[in-house]
């Protein structure tokens, strides 16, 4: 096994085992891929205030997330296709997850069910709901999740309209790709993902075949999808999800002061500061920029969270010093899944796990939730006067 020092070497050794049209649906955003690049660089503006001659024994990273125990304020966010980067990968990030003690989150396009994560995992795992116009898709799927037990529903509110990615175009993104003879090249050269691809039956979006009337070839599955994603998602439909699950509800996608207010209205669990991984709306503010305005909104109203830009255990304390109490992490673990199946997820758990633990001791501190904004040293213009 490589020595694995922080998420880049997981990063390169994904690049080199996976194809590229998964790679780079990891890897991108929509359009110019502006907010895609700030969502990591902001953080970078950050900086941490050290402090010495303090006792840093007896370091606790544990805490909450809507009520679960976590044993650090990281979650495995939602990421569609996880089962292309490397085989049942959703089954191996729920199992990574479970081990670290941290929560997994299958999405809707996944590629392993709600059913079979169900059959694998040790614990219980969050479901994402994407709203499609199939209304019984969707009562459907809340019902599946918690038939599976899932402890909570994660409602993605920003992939109303799917945005942009010119990558995912020009590559002919399929799942499972299409025999084209550039795919079966690309294929061809990444011989360890095509041969344990070939020794299971998961390659297709299985939260979806078999579960919507008609859709049984991927031509039938790409048009349905393509189609489905609601426009019309508003709060009165937030509402009557919330209602039907009656569980933990989390809110993911928001990135504006007055959505996070009418989402702690809607009676969300967690409210999710994200802007999709920079996939939907490309010239939006970063996560973290928009973090600080949207947690003085809540107060203490609803917890608040932060999704996209997170690549290190320090991004993970820098958010939690913004007003964050927990976050998510896509493209961190999918680095690692990609690179070494369950065993990757685990060096990437470890490695934020490892950065975590000796940055908030090297900022004079014990214990995760006692971080703030006294630990860190912030550009005034950070959030600057956008009017």
């Amino acid at each position: 096994m490589p020595v694995i020092t922080c998420i880049e070497d997981l990063k390169r050794l994904h690049q080199k085992r996976t194809p590229r049209m998964f790679w780079d649906y990891c890897e991108s955003g929509s359009y110019t891929e502006q907010t895609f690049h700030e969502n990591s660089s902001d953080f970078a503006k950050l900086r941490f205030r050290q402090r010495v001659a303090r006792d840093l024994t007896g370091r606790d990273l544990s805490s909450t997330m809507a009520g679960h125990e976590v044993s650090m304020p990281v979650a495995l966010a939602p990421v569609g296709s996880t089962g292309m980067q490397h085989p049942d990968g959703e089954i191996h990030a729920a199992r990574a997850a479970a081990r670290a003690g941290v929560p997994f989150t299958l999405s809707t396009m996944s590629i392993c069910s709600i059913e079979d994560v169900a059959a694998a995992s040790p614990d219980p795992f969050w479901f994402q709901l994407y709203v499609m116009k199939d209304e019984d898709f969707v009562d459907a799927a809340i019902e599946r999740a918690r038939a599976a037990k899932c402890s909570a529903l994660v409602l993605t509110l920003d992939l109303q309209i799917l945005g942009q990615r010119h990558k995912d175009l020009k590559n002919g993104l399929t799942s499972p790709p299409r025999p084209t003879i550039p795919n079966l090249i690309d294929m061809a050269l990444k011989p360890r993902w095509s041969l344990n691809m070939l020794k299971t039956p998961r390659r297709q979006f299985r939260n979806i075949v078999g579960h919507v009337k008609g859709v049984t070839s991927l031509s039938d599955l790409t048009a349905w999808t393509n189609e489905q994603f609601d426009p019309q998602l508003d709060w009165a439909k937030v509402a009557r999800i919330r209602d039907q699950w009656k569980g933990k509800f989390i809110l993911k996608g928001v990135l504006d002061p007055e959505d996070a207010r009418m989402a702690a209205d809607a009676g969300a669990d967690a409210v999710i500061v994200s802007n999709h991984g920079g996939r939907q709306l490309d010239g939006a503010l970063s996560s973290i920029r928009m973090l600080p305005s949207i947690a003085r909104a809540i107060g203490d109203r609803t917890e608040v969270w932060l999704d996209s830009g997170i690549r290190s255990g320090q991004d993970v304390l820098k958010a939690l010093s913004l007003g964050a109490r927990g976050t998510m992490i896509g493209r961190a673990y999918i680095h690692g899944l990609g690179a070494m199946g369950e065993k990757g997820v685990t060096a990437a758990l470890e490695v934020i796990r490892k950065e975590m633990d000796i940055t908030m001791a090297l900022c004079g501190e014990r214990d995760v939730k006692a971080m703030g904004r006294h630990n860190l040293l912030v550009p005034r213009d950070f959030e600057g006067d956008w009017a």
